[in-house]
């Protein structure tokens, strides 16, 4: 990195960042970081840069690089790249987490040595991060199993498995824009590292000072990096396949890896299975970190708008189904075109359902299922997919928090010969047990048997969710987000979590809330009192579950409320449902239903914002 050269020392430094904190210039976390890459000797070469920025008083950057040392969320460590900072992606942050990694896994197996396995996404310094987490872990001793080309996180997660490793890392930042990038810790089960693991391994990431740090094309030389691409990933792709439920093939359509990973795993995938219709939509193909063909260049499933390009190819050319991965290949969207030749996004709550409901019907038909096996869902995901559950006569566990390394948790704790499916509502699926996280391969070719039998019908993916309507009741679901960065992001955050766990609203929009699952508090508190009737034992977590009733109406709905665990927002989940007592009354019931829902959301937005204002 460049060198400036500041004329200030450490000390000068220090008493302008104190000045700086009592001018609300700077926040009280920022110091306390930066004071240690100022002082502390591991920091030496980035203090020209930072004593620099100080005498420049920059503080505001130096407050994004530095408000925290970045956590491990939902999905890991994850967050803005900057060539500085505890709060950012780097070169010395994925070292720590890397050391991190081994210095813990060391310590906790009590062994020297140890076998790790690393692979990346196609995002900006990806393949450059997974060279020092590698040169790091064979600092400590560890034999590493690297995925030279770019690969999927699914892939990651296989590898350790199939290589019998200790510990293993996928540098990735899922969805997030061109600027972020992240690393993913997994343990031994394929999974990603969960409590107290991921507290032990941000303990030794915070005490690291001098880091092991091998040169990597010696490390290969010697042995202690290994390569293992194709050997491994022509495994995954088979243990996919394996798990094809149909012969129908007659489907045509485009899949788009959004610049990611995606084509040498979803796309391989489909094409090994024999889909020869599918297609895949070339000008969003080309490996690129920066998304240039994605509007936004947000290569996010979720967003509707990724999709418009491939629509609008689809519509000329006569497709019938769309799909997307996001850059790290674990999660899968689908459009499919309805009647009027319009294509309609599913949300991930409606393919979750769809795909529970497909392999459930498919194994009872086959007489592989038993009352003992299971479909595991986030308590965030929707209720349609219990009542799938309870209908084919399998256990249905729901109670889980946020991320998938829950469900990966929870499949391995009640028996992975047992596991059916497993299901979170954005966008991430999983069956079988060749990993131990989400893929969006299995969905994609799950996604596609089912169309292409549908289409033997004469039906789409679109009719047989109205058919889980008629026996389920409807089920409308979405999510709205705020959000909120660095420092004062964070305080705002927390004031909405406060404000809705103390003064949570009695009403919004046609809606009337009734009570509130706390389950940070667990507790169950009614409303508009906010008084406590009842208390549970677990999951614990910073999430909110109100529930409400429509005035004059049938409908039922619940709102999720968390902080994101990867990205700098609050996000609100809403799950509506009405019962269908006539099939010809469905059609009205959506739109009763969507119609109480966009009031809803009006409300809730004014809500924060007003409780934003009051604080």
């Amino acid at each position: 990195m460049n060198q400036p050269s500041p004329s200030i020392d450490s000390s000068q430094a220090m008493e302008l960042a104190r000045t700086a904190v009592a001018e609300k210039k700077l926040s009280e976390s920022a110091l306390e970081n930066l004071k240690r890459w100022v002082t502390e000797p591991q920091y030496a070469p980035y203090q020209p840069a930072l004593l620099k920025l100080i005498e420049d008083k920059d503080f505001q950057q130096l407050d994004t690089c530095f408000w925290e040392v970045i956590p491990f969320g939902t999905g890991g460590r994850r967050g803005l790249m900057s060539e500085l900072g505890s709060a950012t992606i780097n070169e010395r942050t994925i070292a720590e987490s890397a050391h991190g990694l081994a210095a813990y896994s060391k310590t906790f197996s009590g062994q020297e040595t140890g076998k790790a396995a690393i692979a990346h996404d196609s995002r900006i310094n990806s393949s450059h991060f997974a060279r020092i987490a590698a040169s790091v872990l064979a600092g400590h001793g560890l034999t590493v199993y690297f995925f030279k080309t770019s690969r999927s996180t699914p892939e990651l997660s296989f590898a350790v498995r199939e290589c019998g490793c200790d510990v293993g890392a996928m540098i990735t930042a899922s969805h997030n824009p061109p600027s972020d990038n992240g690393f993913k810790a997994y343990w031994s089960t394929g999974g990603q590292v969960l409590p107290p693991h991921d507290q032990g391994i941000i303990d030794e990431v915070y005490q690291a000072a001098e880091i092991p740090l091998l040169d990597f094309d010696q490390a290969v030389e010697q042995g202690l990096i290994q390569f293992i691409d194709e050997d491994v990933a022509s495994k995954y792709r088979s243990s996919v396949v394996s798990h094809s439920h149909s012969g129908n093939r007659d489907i045509t359509g485009y899949f788009t890896p959004l610049h990611g990973v995606g084509e040498a795993s979803v796309y391989q995938v489909l094409q090994q299975a024999g889909f020869a219709g599918i297609q895949k939509y070339e000008p969003q193909c080309a490996q690129d970190g920066n998304f240039p063909n994605v509007p936004d260049q947000l290569p996010n499933p979720e967003r509707t708008e990724v999709y418009q390009p491939a629509i609008e190819q689809a519509k000329q050319t006569g497709g019938e189904i769309i799909l997307a991965s996001d850059p790290d290949a674990d999660r899968m969207g689908v459009c499919v075109k309805n009647p009027a030749g319009e294509f309609i996004h599913l949300t991930g709550n409606q393919v979750g359902a769809l795909l529970a409901d497909y392999v459930l019907r498919k194994r009872q038909a086959a007489g592989t299922l038993s009352p003992e096996h299971f479909v595991v869902e986030t308590i965030v995901t929707t209720p349609l997919i219990a009542a799938i559950a309870r209908k084919a006569n399998v256990r249905i566990i729901n109670n889980l928090l946020v991320g998938f390394k829950y469900i990966a948790e929870t499949m391995d704790a009640e028996g992975p010969d047992k596991f059916v499916f497993g299901t979170e509502e954005s966008l991430g699926y999983l069956a079988g047990e060749y990993c131990r996280d989400k893929d969006a391969a299995i969905a994609a070719l799950w996604a596609c048997e089912l169309a292409a039998e549908l289409k033997a019908e004469g039906k789409t993916l679109l009719d047989r969710l109205d058919d889980l309507y008629l026996d389920h009741g409807f089920h409308l679901e979405g999510q709205v987000s705020k959000t909120c960065k660095g420092s004062s992001g964070n305080e705002q955050i927390k004031q909405l979590m406060k404000a809705f766990r103390s003064t949570p609203p009695a009403k919004m929009g046609n809606l009337n809330f009734t009570l509130v699952r706390d389950y940070q508090d667990l507790e169950i508190r009614s409303l508009p009192e906010n008084t406590v009737t009842e208390t549970f034992s677990k999951p614990k977590g910073n999430v909110l579950m109100l529930e409400a009733r429509a005035e004059g109406s049938p409908l039922t709905v619940q709102l999720g409320v968390r902080p994101s665990g990867t990205e700098p927002k609050i996000k609100f989940y809403y799950f509506a449902q009405a019962e269908v007592t006539d099939p010809g009354l469905l059609d009205q019931t959506k739109h009763a239903a969507f119609s109480t829902i966009e009031d809803f959301k009006d409300a809730l937005m004014a809500w924060i914002d007003q409780t934003l204002a009051d604080t």
